[in-house]
């Protein structure tokens, strides 16, 4: 495809400058002798010339816009698989509105620069070295005034060039202003909850007046550096209208050589003055450059592609030997955790907001990679298991179900794309949620909106707790699954999660009595430590944080 477009855009050139030669045969010979006939000749020939040229440059259109679609699709494809190789850390320090910016506004930037960039400027350059030749062959004193101007063109190039910083600062300010549009679209319930539309508003226009300001020091840039290069190249017709008239009046050059000439310098400044543009589109391209292949050249979430399978069948016997663990540098979150779960038991974490309950469930999803220590599933270290087998072998039930913008049915086959719809249906009577799907407009096939925002939380949790069942996983990690829900809805929850803790090992975390109260093992974490465990009776009966907890948090379900 791209030889293709190189040869279509050689012959259009040439064929661009074949007129002015035309124009000179009809002013210096078909004009002086009176020949119609030439004059039809020559009329026909150009006409033709102009139709090719336009011909093979709507082919090269056309090629080159099939091409770049090519380069948009395999670019932002790229990125996707590489934001899902990222790690949660990565993740952890960027706005979801930012990322969303980088694959779909920086990557075509990006590609104008790789694409139509290059495409347009070889094109031009072409245009230029064709054109130079002819003018140097008609008339190499007038051509030698002619390029005049074209060091003080490059000069001004390289100065405006400098100037790129104006156009990162634009992708940045941009990025903020999604990133804030992201969260209140995301938050427009709360926002409208706590009146907050007016000064919500306030913020969006302080950052959509940032954006303003920053295209606007762009524009002005541009504003001086266009014009002042359109009157550079302007010399150069003034050069050569002072200089060709006065070989004319000399005798020296006849009116049809000079008007082909003035004709071939509208072609050496046409592209000359493209370049200029193009050079607009490589500052801007360069700092979307630079915003895309910061995410493709970041470090991959380590375990990916390598690391051992775990023996199938699962037995799910799982062991924290003195696991530490930091979010950032020099601040311990996890310290010296050390815990027990053999294979089918229910272990219940529990402890005050922030002692790192949900790290160390998410240390073992590796979703964070543990510093010292080891974490082992049936006694091989999760560093050395694959990541794919380690995560297909555990089930994951969040205070928050996140349910995707689709259908009931899509959602649950995210557990297992080969379900059958049986299989889906048992799995929604296990968790309590067949009676309300059934009750749904178009069953399975309901939109559930993004987020799940068309069902309740109890409805969300429960096709959450029938999506983990579908995936039988061996190991179950339940992150206060029936927390803000009312006391029936609850009920509902705990049964389902009763039925699908049978025969897995379980880890539960819960503020609610109830739903650590039969757990094989308790361990209390406080600061990022195991510092009470055992069962519920055991724990009661000592004066420690447990029982303080249950005198407080839990007094009115004892």
């Amino acid at each position: 495809m791209g030889s293709l477009q190189l040869i279509c855009a050689i012959v259009a050139t040439l064929l661009a400058i074949v007129f002015p030669n035309i124009a000179r045969l009809v002013l210096d010979e078909a004009v002086p002798q009176k020949r119609e006939d030439l004059l039809i000749s020559y009329t026909l020939l150009a006409c033709l010339a102009y139709f090719g040229r336009d011909l093979l440059n709507s082919l090269r259109i056309m090629l080159n816009n099939t091409f770049e679609q090519k380069v948009i699709y395999d670019i932002r494809s790229d990125l996707y698989e590489k934001l899902q190789r990222l790690p949660l850390k990565w993740f952890d320090n960027r706005p979801t509105g930012d990322i969303m910016t980088r694959v779909a506004e920086d990557v075509t930037s990006m590609e104008r620069v790789l694409i139509d960039g290059i495409e347009q400027g070889l094109v031009a350059l072409l245009q230029i070295v064709a054109v130079s030749l002819v003018m140097f062959w008609i008339n190499p004193t007038l051509a030698a005034w002619a390029v005049v101007p074209v060091p003080f063109l490059f000069i001004g190039a390289m100065i405006y060039t400098s100037t790129r910083d104006r156009y990162r600062t634009v992708r940045k300010a941009t990025s903020e202003m999604n990133a804030l549009l992201h969260d209140n679209i995301s938050g427009i319930r709360q926002i409208k909850a706590y009146t907050m539309e007016a000064s919500e508003l306030k913020r969006f226009n302080a950052a959509s007046d940032k954006v303003r300001k920053a295209t606007l020091r762009t524009m002005f840039a541009w504003a001086i550096y266009n014009p002042s290069m359109s009157f550079i190249g302007g010399i150069g017709f003034i050069l050569v209208i002072g200089f060709g008239g006065n070989l004319a009046l000399q005798g020296q050059i006849s009116p049809g050589e000079i008007t082909a000439f003035l004709l071939y310098l509208t072609l050496f400044y046409e592209p000359v003055s493209r370049l200029h543009q193009l050079n607009q589109m490589l500052q801007s391209g360069r700092a979307a450059a630079e915003r895309v292949f910061d995410i493709l050249d970041s470090v991959d979430e380590p375990g990916l592609d390598d690391g051992v399978n775990l023996k199938v069948p699962v037995n799910g016997k799982v062991e924290y030997r003195d696991v530490e663990f930091n979010y950032a540098e020099g601040i311990q979150t996890i310290n010296g955790v050390n815990l027990n779960a053999e294979p089918g038991q229910t272990i219940a974490l529990v402890g005050p907001t922030g002692a790192g309950k949900t790290t160390v469930i998410n240390l073992l999803t590796r979703f964070y990679e543990h510093g010292s220590g080891d974490i082992l599933i049936d006694e091989v270290e999760v560093k050395k298991i694959s990541k794919e087998s380690l995560r297909s072998a555990i089930g994951y039930v969040t205070q928050e179900s996140f349910l995707f913008n689709g259908t009931v049915k899509e959602n649950l086959l995210l557990a297992n794309r080969d379900a059958s719809e049986d299989q889906m249906w048992d799995s929604l009577k296990v968790a309590n949620a067949y009676d309300f799907i059934k009750c749904l407009p178009e069953g399975l096939d309901t939109q559930v909106g993004e987020r799940g925002v068309k069902l309740s939380v109890g409805e969300k949790q429960r096709v959450s707790i029938a999506r983990a069942l579908l995936r039988n996983p061996p190991i179950l990690l339940l992150d206060e699954a029936t927390a803000s829900v009312d006391t029936e809805t609850e009920r509902l929850i705990q049964q389902a999660l009763e039925r699908l803790m049978k025969d897995r090992t379980s880890f539960v975390i819960a503020h609610r009595l109830s739903t650590v109260r039969g757990a094989d093992n308790i361990y209390v974490m406080d600061n990022g430590k195991v510092v009470e465990s055992g069962t519920h009776e055991d724990l009661l009966s000592m004066p420690g944080l447990y029982a303080e907890l249950c005198r407080t948090s839990f007094l009115d379900e004892q």
